[in-house]
C-alpha cells in the first residue's frame, strides 16, 4: 500500500487502486482475509492513534476481517482494549487480528464462536466482561451477504439465516451488553448503502441493512436515559472477503466500486475512521445517527 497515514492529504480517487476482482479467485464463506486477492488495507501501516479512546473497552464482532479487522487495529491504536468474535472458521484471520492489537500494547482476547446462537451471544458477552472488566464500545458488526438473482433461487434458509446474523446476533448481543455498559457508553452498527439504495440480488441482505439502520435509531431513543449513545455506519462498496465469498456476481467483482463518483470501492482502513469518531467523547451531542462511508453514493 501507498506510504501514508490517515492524516496525510492526497487526492482521493487515486489513494488506493482500483479492485478488480477475478472469478477465479471466488473464495467460500465465510470469506478470509488471509486468501483475499487483492490484498485489502486494514491500516495495519496506516492508522496512528492519539489515545482518542484511553482506557476503553470494546466488543467487536466480526473482527477478524475486512472493516471488523481495522476497526479493531484503530481502536487498539487509540488505546483501548479490544475483544473480538468471528466464526471458528475464520481463526487464521482472527489469529492474525489478536496479534496485531497485541502489538500496540493493550490487552486482546479472542473469542470465537457463531452468533446466531443466542445462547453463546449471552456468553460472549459475560466472557468479555469478565476479561475486560466492561463494555464501553460494543461494534455490531458481522454480517452475512451472498448474491442471489432470482426471487425463486432465495431460499428460506438463506433468508433465516442472514437475519439471524445480521439482525438477531445484534439484538441478543445488545440486549446482554446494555446492563454492564456505564453512561458515556457507545453502540456502533454497521448498516449499509443498500439500506438506502438495494441492489437486486442482495434482497435479504439490504432488508437486514434497514432493520439495522430503524433498530439503531429507535434503540438511541431508548438508552439515552442511561446516558448511551447509538450510531451507525453505512459503508458502501469496501473491499473485504464478503465480496469474494459469494456476496457479489463475477461481473460486479470485476468493476467493483467502479460506479461511486470516487471511483472505486473503498478499502477497510478508509471506514475505521467513522467508528473511531462515534466511539469517542468527540461525538457526545451525536446519536441516532447514520455516518455514510460511500464513496459519494450518498445517504438520502
Amino acid at each position: 500500500m501507498s506510504n501514508f497515514n490517515q492524516y496525510t492529504m492526497q487526492d482521493p480517487r487515486s489513494q488506493y487502486p482500483k479492485a478488480q476482482g477475478k472469478s477465479d479467485d471466488r473464495q467460500p464463506e465465510p470469506g478470509l482475509d488471509a486468501i483475499l486477492k487483492p490484498q485489502a488495507d486494514h491500516g495495519e501501516e496506516s492508522y496512528c492513534g492519539a489515545n482518542r479512546l484511553s482506557g476503553r473497552k470494546a466488543l467487536i464482532t466480526g473482527g477478524d476481517s475486512g472493516i471488523g479487522r481495522a476497526v479493531a487495529i484503530a481502536f487498539a491504536r487509540e488505546g483501548a482494549a479490544v475483544a473480538i468474535n468471528y466464526l471458528p472458521s475464520e481463526e487464521i484471520d482472527g489469529q492474525k487480528t489478536l496479534n496485531m492489537i497485541q502489538q500496540t500494547g493493550q490487552k486482546a482476547i479472542a473469542i470465537p464462536g457463531d452468533i446466531t446462537d443466542e445462547a453463546f451471544c449471552k456468553t460472549l458477552v459475560q466472557q468479555t466482561v469478565e476479561e475486560l472488566g466492561s463494555i464501553d464500545i460494543l461494534v455490531n458488526n458481522a454480517g452475512k451477504q451472498q448474491f442471489v438473482e432470482e426471487l425463486e433461487n432465495l431460499t428460506t434458509a438463506q433468508f433465516t439465516q442472514t437475519y439471524a446474523t445480521n439482525v438477531f446476533a445484534m439484538f441478543w448481543i445488545t440486549k446482554a451488553a446494555v446492563p454492564y455498559m456505564p453512561p458515556g457508553a457507545s453502540i456502533i452498527n454497521t448498516t449499509s448503502i443498500q439500506s438506502y439504495q438495494p441492489s437486486p440480488g442482495l434482497l435479504d441482505y439490504a432488508s437486514t441493512k434497514g432493520a439495522i439502520t430503524a433498530f439503531t435509531k429507535s434503540l438511541a431513543k431508548m438508552l439515552i436515559k442511561k446516558g448511551i449513545r447509538v450510531n451507525a455506519v453505512a459503508p458502501g462498496p469496501v473491499w473485504t472477503p464478503l465480496q469474494q465469498s459469494g456476496g457479489q456476481p463475477d461481473e460486479k467483482l470485476q468493476h467493483f466500486g467502479g460506479k461511486v463518483p470516487i471511483g472505486r470501492a473503498g478499502q477497510p482502513a478508509e471506514v475505521a475512521p467513522a467508528f473511531v469518531f462515534l466511539a469517542s467523547q468527540e461525538s457526545s451531542y451525536i446519536t441516532a445517527e447514520v455516518i455514510g462511508v460511500t464513496g459519494g453514493a450518498h445517504l438520502p
